[in-house]
């Protein structure tokens, strides 16, 4: 659990911020928020979702909660399935750190890939619905919601390498490890040449989305820190990551039975969301698996890191840091794949 918020002076910020609210409240915090944590505000009428920066010593524009409100409510506009975003407070003296409140949205979250929560011959039909939301968000004309400023177009997996590199590099605490001083020097030599630009999510799996509680249909995306100006085909393998990941890491299905299980092949996969989104394939899907993995095991050795330094802001923190050794030991071995392959 992060600091106690102060609940009287929320209640007041509320009154003045939120339409509609009714007091009194009281808040419960939600298993998970990793980064940015996160609570239920229960009212007599209604419930909301605030979301807020962790206390103590941040690095520079990590928990961006300003970020994840602006491109929510842009998103909204152009009628992406997102809460509802009704206020953001930038007054630390509040409850101690920026916070925004959103919708709280009802419907099912399913914490891994499997959806093994749901019967075998309905599973397909929601890995499909996740495929498809993130072809519509990969669609969407970010200029005309207003967010032609939200990143910059081009050049975004270099970046990302190079920022993730830095952060790992110089978290001392955390520690190193050897495939990850390895992934640090192979990534920028193996760029690939598309590099397209859409609004890309940075975190998109099963567990941040709210489903429909009986349908196989998302009703809400959550969790937009990572969001920016990105490349689509690297936020896609992201999600599609989870075929190359075992379930006791961010939930994925690998080694499991595909067809057993009424899921889905990654060749499948990948098919209906290039056909989705107007493209003959993705190449070099695998350079973009390595990379997320990469990218995954930096964020992994910042809450290592955080969990050292007192400031994590989940229970399970310093647990979630000790898998990174194991994901940076698998995004190597892809890595190693493709040069065995002979690839660039």
């Amino acid at each position: 659990m992060t600091a106690p918020v102060d609940v009287e002076r929320l209640t007041r910020w509320m009154q003045q911020n939120v339409a509609g609210f009714e007091g009194p409240l009281t808040l419960e915090q939600f298993k998970g928020g990793q980064s940015n944590p996160t609570y239920r505000v229960r009212t007599p009428a209604r419930s909301y979702v605030l979301r807020r920066k962790p206390p103590g010593p941040l690095l520079k524009g990590a928990h961006a909660v300003e970020r994840e409100a602006r491109v929510m409510a842009a998103l909204a506009k152009a009628g992406f399935p997102v809460p509802a975003v009704y206020g953001l407070c930038t007054d630390d003296g509040v409850i101690g750190s920026w916070f925004f409140v959103m919708d709280m949205v009802e419907g099912r979250i399913f914490w891994d890939a499997s959806f093994s929560d749901v019967p075998r011959e309905q599973r397909a039909a929601y890995m499909d619905a996740m495929n498809a939301t993130l072809a519509a968000l990969h669609r969407v004309d970010y200029t005309a919601i207003g967010l032609a400023d939200y990143g910059r177009a081009g050049g975004y997996v270099s970046r990302q390498i190079a920022r993730w590199s830095k952060q790992y590099l110089e978290d001392t605490l955390a520690g190193r490890h050897p495939a990850m001083d390895r992934l640090v020097e192979w990534l920028p030599q193996h760029l690939p040449a598309a590099d397209d630009t859409a609004v890309t999510h940075g975190d998109f799996r099963a567990d941040n989305m709210i489903f429909h509680p009986t349908e196989p249909r998302v009703l809400a995306v959550l969790d937009w820190e990572l969001s920016t100006l990105g490349d689509p085909l690297a936020d896609f393998a992201y999600n599609a990551m989870t075929f190359r990941m075992p379930p006791d890491i961010l939930g994925g299905i690998a080694g499991i039975d595909l067809a057993a299980h009424g899921l889905p092949t990654e060749a499948q996969y990948v098919a209906a969301y290039c056909a989705r989104t107007g493209r003959a394939g993705i190449p070099d899907l695998d350079f973009y698996v390595v990379f997320n993995m990469f990218r995954f095991a930096a964020i992994l050795h910042g809450i290592r890191g955080r969990a050292a330094r007192g400031t994590a802001s989940s229970a399970d923190a310093q647990a979630m840091g000790d898998r990174f050794a194991r994901v940076a030991d698998l995004a190597w071995q892809q890595a190693a794949a493709i040069e065995a392959r002979g690839g660039r």
